[in-house]
């Protein structure tokens, strides 16, 4: 994953750590004090939601100790790999797009983030600045020119 993502990651477990799990243990406690617990909504919907925040907090710790960091800025080449920002053509329309390849957590198409699980990501994977690829996807098979691989 980026630096980026490793952060968001980070970010979210201490979002969770400090507020999310102080936040539902008042909502037990103050559930408790409401009586019959076999009854109590609130109380069922607070241990829902903390086995939740465990359970994503047991993912991210995952996660955050098995990643491996790559910095685009020391990668280069006009060969695609984990890292490029990539300028693609369709060739039926012409139009431009650009991405960033990244990891599987980072991906955010509106903000031109691929993930490297998506089939346009694998699909250009390897390939080089003025090869066309194709990609099949729920909408149909799209072809696409590479124009651009830079790592910044």
């Amino acid at each position: 994953m980026t630096e980026r993502g490793y952060g968001m990651l980070q970010d979210e477990m201490k979002r969770l750590k400090a507020v999310e799990r102080p936040a539902v243990i008042n909502a037990l406690e103050e559930a408790r004090s409401h009586g019959d617990l076999s009854e109590n909504a609130e109380y069922h919907a607070a241990k829902e939601r903390q086995a939740f925040i465990e359970g994503r907090l047991m993912e991210l710790e995952d996660k955050v100790s098995r990643a491996q960091v790559i910095d685009p800025r020391s990668l280069s080449g006009d060969v695609v790999r984990f890292g490029a920002t990539v300028t693609l053509a369709d060739e039926d329309t012409d139009e431009e797009s650009t991405y960033q390849i990244v990891g599987e957590d980072e991906g955010d198409i509106r903000n031109g983030l691929l993930s490297l699980t998506s089939p346009l990501a694998r699909a250009m994977i390897g390939k080089e600045t003025g090869d066309s690829i194709e990609v099949t996807a729920p909408g149909g098979s799209r072809a696409y020119e590479i124009m651009g691989v830079k790592y910044s």
